[in-house]
C-alpha cells in the first residue's frame, strides 16, 4: 500500500523525484543494522514485523532497510538528525542518523510512510506494502521535547505508563517528565522509607471533577511503582531515545508523605499525625519543616531515585509552597533567623538551594518551576517556566537554562472546547489550533537568553483524568500539534499554516486510531466521552486546578 506524505511531525525537507515510483517492502526485505544501531532495528522489526507478517530477517543487499550512523548526517544536522532515502542504489531504504537517536527518528518517520495499518499489531490487510519514491532529511528545533505525565493524583499501571512511552517515540517527543509524589499519593518505592508507598500511596477516596464539586468517588484509590518496575520504564524509555526526568516535589505538595512520616511536618503548629493522605485538588497547606532532619530524609530519598534514573536533571517541584505554616511556626522563625535567610521566601530558596548543591556534588542538576526564582535562584538550578512566560524570561535572561510549558497554552487538563460537552472542563479553552500555534522562544528575548531555552513540554495534570482513556482523551489530538512545535522549524505562529496540518491530520487520526487512542474527534466528544453533570471550570480565562 502507498501512503500519502502526511508526516506529523513536518520534517525539514522532503525530495520527490520527478518519476514517481514505488519500492516494495515484501519477503525479501531484510534489515540491515550498522554500528550502534542494533536497539533501533529491534524496534523497527517487532513493529513493522507485527504490522506487516514480514520476517525481516538480519542482512545486506538491495531489499535491505539499511540503518547508518553518517559522521555527515551529524555535521549537518546534528546528533538527532537523519536521512531518509528511497533513492539509494545499494538498498530498499537508507536511514542515516547523526547518532543512533537520529537513526531511530528516522524509522519512525518510515513507519508513518508505510501508512496507518504499519501500527497496527498483527496484518490487517493481503496488500503490498511500499514506500513512496522519497528523501527525507530532518533535524529537531529544540533538543527537550517533553510530556509531564502526573500520576499522583490519579495513578496508571506500569503497562499504561510504557504504552505513553511508545506514544511519545512515535511523535519524535525525547524527555518524560513523571511526577511520582504529590499530596495525593506517592508513587515510587523507597527502600530505606517503606511507609512512604505502605501509607502515602492509597487515598480513602477522591473529589470527582473540580475541588468545588460536591460528589465524591468513594472507591479507594492508589498504587505506586516498586524500583523494578522504575528500571524497567527507564529501559523501555532509553531504547526509545526518550530521558526519563524524575520529580519528587519539595517543600510543598507534601501531604502524602507527611502523612506516612509525620515529624516531616510542622508539628509545633499543625497536628501532622491526623493527617491523611489528600482527597481533594487544588493547593494544599501542609508542606514540610525547615529542618536538617527533613533534609536528611529527602536525601535519602534522592539517593534512591538518582540510582534508579540516570537523566542529568532531578526535578524538585518547589511550586505552590503556602507560607503559612512557616509564618507560624516557632520553629520556621528560628530557622530563618539562624540561617540570616531575611523571611519565609528565602526559607523555601534555602530549600531549593541545598539541593542544587546536593545534586551538583553528585554530577547531576535540579530544575524546579518557577517559583523557584522566589527568594533566589540556585546557580545551577534550570527553570521549568508554567505560570506564563514571565518566570522562563527571567531566568533565561539571568543565565539560566529554561523549559517552556506555559500553563496558557500547554497545559492539556485544560479543555479542548467551549460547551457543556467537554467532560470535566477545567481552565481556559486550548483547542488543536491553540497549541499548534504555541511559540515556546518569546518575542524579544536577547539571542544570548533564547540560547537558554532548553526546550519545550506540554503537562498533563490528572485531578479529572481517573483512567488510560480520560488521559488520551485530553492529551490527543492535541499532543501532535504539540510535537510539530516542539520538533519542526515553523514560522511565526500567525503564520503557520494551520488548514495544511488539518489535512495531514486526518492521515494522523488513523494513526492513531491503529494504535488504539481514545483521541477526541474534531467534532466533539462520543456520548461516552462526556461526564454530564460533573462540575469543572468552564469560565474562559478562569485559573486551573493545579
Amino acid at each position: 500500500m502507498t501512503a500519502d506524505h502526511a508526516l506529523i511531525p513536518a520534517p525539514l525537507l522532503v525530495r520527490r523525484p520527478s518519476t514517481p515510483g514505488a519500492v516494495p517492502l515484501d519477503e525479501r526485505t531484510t534489515l540491515d543494522a550498522g554500528p550502534g544501531t542494533g536497539s533501533t532495528a529491534r524496534r523497527l522489526r517487532t513493529a513493522l514485523g507485527a504490522a506487516t507478517g514480514l520476517p525481516l530477517a538480519d542482512g545486506a543487499g538491495p531489499h535491505a532497510i539499511r540503518l547508518r550512523i553518517s559522521p555527515e548526517v551529524e555535521r549537518e544536522h546534528g546528533p538527532e538528525g537523519y536521512r531518509l532515502t528511497t533513492e539509494d542504489p545499494d538498498a530498499a531504504v537508507l536511514v542515516e542518523g547523526g547518532g543512533p537517536a537520529g537513526v531511530f527518528w528516522g524509522t519512525q518517520t518510515l513507519r508513518q510512510l508505510l501508512g496507518p495499518e504499519a501500527y497496527r499489531k498483527a496484518p490487517v490487510t493481503d496488500g503490498k506494502w511500499e514506500l513512496p519514491r522519497i528523501t527525507v532529511e530532518d533535524r529537531p528545533r529544540f533538543g527537550w521535547r517533553g510530556l509531564l505525565l502526573d500520576v499522583s493524583r490519579h495513578f496508571l499501571p506500569k503497562d499504561d505508563v510504557l504504552r505513553q512511552l511508545d506514544l511519545l517515540a512515535a511523535h519524535k517527543l525525547n524527555v518524560f517528565h513523571f511526577h511520582l509524589t504529590d499530596d495525593q499519593g506517592w508513587r515510587i518505592e523507597i527502600e530505606r522509607h517503606p511507609r512512604l508507598t505502605e501509607v502515602g500511596a492509597w487515598r480513602s477516596r477522591s473529589k470527582w471533577g473540580h475541588r468545588a464539586s460536591p460528589l465524591w468517588d468513594d472507591t479507594p484509590h492508589g498504587g505506586f511503582y516498586t524500583q523494578d518496575d522504575i528500571r524497567e520504564i527507564v529501559a523501555y524509555a532509553a531504547e526509545r531515545h526518550i530521558t526519563v526526568v524524575p520529580e519528587i516535589d519539595l517543600p510543598g505538595h507534601a501531604q502524602a508523605a507527611i502523612a506516612a512520616y509525620p515529624e516531616l511536618g510542622n508539628t509545633d503548629v499543625v497536628d501532622t499525625a491526623a493527617l491523611t493522605v489528600w482527597d481533594t485538588w487544588g493547593v494544599n497547606p501542609n508542606v514540610l519543616a525547615p529542618t536538617e532532619a527533613v533534609l536528611r530524609f529527602y536525601e535519602g530519598v534522592l539517593e534512591e531515585v538518582l540510582g534508579l534514573f540516570p537523566s542529568t536533571f532531578v526535578h524538585i517541584g518547589g511550586d505552590e509552597c503556602p507560607k503559612d505554616q512557616w509564618r507560624a511556626s516557632p520553629t520556621a522563625q528560628a530557622r530563618i533567623e539562624e540561617l540570616g535567610v531575611g523571611d519565609e521566601d528565602g526559607l523555601q530558596s534555602w530549600f531549593v538551594r541545598h539541593f542544587d548543591r546536593w545534586l551538583a556534588a553528585r554530577g547531576r542538576r535540579l530544575i524546579g518551576w518557577d517559583e523557584i526564582l522566589e527568594g533566589g535562584l540556585a546557580e545551577g538550578a534550570a527553570v521549568s517556566s508554567w505560570r506564563g512566560y514571565a518566570g522562563g524570561i527571567t531566568a533565561a535572561e539571568a543565565g539560566h537554562d529554561v523549559v517552556m510549558c506555559p500553563e496558557q497554552q500547554v497545559y492539556l487538563d485544560h479543555r479542548q472546547a467551549p460547551g457543556e460537552d467537554e467532560p470535566m472542563p477545567i481552565g481556559y479553552v486550548r483547542t488543536l489550533e491553540d497549541v499548534y500555534r504555541f511559540e515556546p522562544v518569546p518575542p524579544g528575548l536577547s539571542p544570548e537568553a533564547a540560547a537558554h531555552i532548553l526546550g519545550t513540554q506540554a503537562n498533563v495534570w490528572t485531578e479529572v483524568m481517573e483512567s488510560r482513556a480520560r488521559v488520551d482523551y485530553q492529551v490527543f489530538p492535541r499532543l501532535a500539534a504539540f510535537a510539530e512545535v516542539a520538533w519542526s522549524a515553523l514560522p511565526a505562529p500567525d503564520e503557520r499554516d494551520y488548514p495544511g496540518f488539518e489535512r495531514r491530520m486526518e492521515t494522523h487520526y488513523r494513526r492513531l486510531d491503529a494504535l488504539g487512542v481514545d483521541y477526541r474527534p474534531p467534532a466533539g466528544p462520543h456520548p461516552w466521552q462526556r461526564r454530564p453533570g460533573v462540575l469543572g471550570r468552564p469560565l474562559e480565562g478562569a485559573p486551573p486546578i493545579v
